[in-house]
């Protein structure tokens, strides 16, 4: 007959499961089967309730991150926008190149500024770098 797990068992495989995501792991990193991690689980009657919190400091850890970041990355899209920006480079582009980043940059810029991208009426500059990306394909 296996050994009864204690209570500390159980509340580490149920913190292991809502880490994890899934019996099967949880099992294997406690060395029990899936059908006890699930029956485990499932006799934790707020389970639902501790999915949510789970996810909420998930995400609350995953924010924190990227702000703790936010200086490399700013510069990093410093250095892209520089990058974008460099004469010789674009001399050296395809105008398909040119027309994507450019494309990338206004959708970019419309969902960080509220705008919306997809429904929004052409303004006269997304007008003009469409009309020059025309001329442009049609030289080549």
């Amino acid at each position: 007959m296996a050994a009864r797990l204690t209570d500390k068992q159980k509340k580490k495989i149920v913190a292991d499961y809502l880490e994890l995501g899934s019996y099967r792991a949880a099992g294997r990193q406690n060395g029990v089967a899936d059908g006890t991690v699930k029956r485990i689980v499932e006799e934790c009657g707020d389970i639902e309730q501790k999915v949510a919190q789970k996810k909420e400091e998930n995400t609350a850890d995953i924010l924190a991150y990227m702000e703790s970041k936010r200086g490399v990355v700013c510069e990093i899209i410093e250095k892209g926008l520089a990058a974008l920006n460099d004469t010789e480079k674009l001399a050296d582009a395809s105008p398909a190149q040119i027309t994507t980043a450019l494309g990338t940059l206004i959708d970019k810029w419309a969902t960080v500024s509220g705008g919306p991208a997809d429904t929004a009426k052409e303004d006269e500059l997304s007008k003009s770098l469409r009309e020059m990306a025309e001329e442009m394909e049609s030289d080549e």
